[in-house]
């Protein structure tokens, strides 16, 4: 342990499989983080999150009663700060997309390890994006596909755009491209926060949700262009 006192991350762990569900609570517990609540199906999932209010939900897809999407769907649509790391035995391009879609964070395959696990955690906690090796480019080929889908009829006399700052438009225009948090406060060379601060105002002033959502409206607009 260094002398830096940390804030506790809130983490409650979703699964189906016992004995699974305890091991990964029990690692988690072990490496620093408050393990708030565990569920084992999508209803109890959906009711102990909203008891709890959990940082990062560790969510399995695969779920009894109510698929792990819909949970994912039904509480970021809640609260958009929640961060959901899907934790899957699938590693379907179908599973992982529509994951995404519904709100989650990131996807890591049952196979990682639990150092894996313990810092995939740590940094969807601060709101990077997490994917299993190989998963990351095929997100990001979805981000743009869906961009280069005509928009759902929208209003052409919407009112002006919201104005964002210089160092906002910068910012976004770094996350467009896929680069995480800290890479982005690497480059800038300024703070993981101030980073999370400009990323929480832009989805504000544009009234988006999360970071889906966030960065197919730049690549709409050629952001993540050179």
């Amino acid at each position: 342990m260094t002398g830096v006192r940390r804030e506790s991350i809130k983490v409650m762990v979703v699964d189906d499989h016992p004995m699974w569900r305890d091991a990964v609570a029990r690692d988690l517990a072990e490496a620093g983080f408050e393990v708030v609540a565990t569920a084992g199906d999508g209803e109890q999932a959906v009711r102990r999150a909203r008891a709890v209010a959990p940082d990062v939900l560790v969510l399995d897809l695969n779920l009894p009663v109510k698929p792990g999407v819909q949970v994912c769907k039904e509480l970021v649509g809640a609260d958009p700060a929640l961060r959901v790391l899907v934790l899957s035995a699938s590693g379907e391009h179908a599973d992982v997309l529509e994951a995404v879609k519904s709100g989650a964070t990131g996807y890591l395959l049952k196979s990682a390890s639990t150092a894996e696990l313990i810092d995939a955690v740590r940094r969807t906690a601060v709101g990077d994006p997490v994917f299993t090796p190989g998963l990351a480019g095929l997100v990001l080929g979805e981000y743009r596909r869906l961009a280069s889908e005509p928009a759902p009829a929208a209003d052409t006399d919407e009112p002006k755009a919201p104005r964002l700052t210089d160092r906002e438009t910068e910012v976004l225009r770094l996350v467009a491209k896929g680069l995480s948090y800290k890479q982005i406060a690497e480059r800038l060379v300024i703070s993981h926060r101030t980073v999370q601060n400009h990323v929480q105002n832009t989805l504000g002033k544009l009234q988006l949700h999360n970071r889906v959502e966030l960065v197919r409206y730049a690549i709409e607009r050629g952001l993540d262009g050179e």
